[in-house]
């Protein structure tokens, strides 16, 4: 049990890492209606790097690369919808339907690192 909950507990300071203090101004970029694939794509590589990492001290480099891969892409497409102005993207900080897009982005990085951790073990 001790294990299971030190990897939420790495996958959770690897989120903070990754969406807070490593997400420079160019990957804020993913935020524009055009030329948002190149920063998101970085931004995302972050996340599969760290998952990447983590995942490396315990399976094998292809079950790693996997892992990251998946980490990159669920990262990818939940942080398009929640930026895109079509998309969840249009709300501004204001409105409550903001918040709730903010809270579903997290919710689904959360899950997808269980997911993560439950193959992991």
């Amino acid at each position: 049990m001790l294990f299971i909950f030190s990897l939420l507990i790495l996958f959770q300071l690897k989120h903070f890492i990754a969406d807070y203090p490593l997400q420079g101004a160019y990957m804020l970029g993913k935020f524009k209606g055009h030329g948002w694939v190149a920063p998101l794509s970085a931004h995302c590589g972050v996340h599969a790097f760290f998952t990447l990492c983590i995942s490396l001290a315990l399976v094998s480099w292809e079950y790693a690369i996997a892992l990251a891969y998946f980490d990159f892409v669920v990262h990818f497409i939940m942080d398009r919808v929640k930026a895109s102005p079509r998309l969840l993207g249009r709300y501004a900080p204001t409105e409550s339907k903001f918040w709730y897009a903010l809270g579903f982005d997290q919710m689904v990085h959360h899950l997808t690192h269980y997911a993560i951790v439950a193959i992991l073990i």
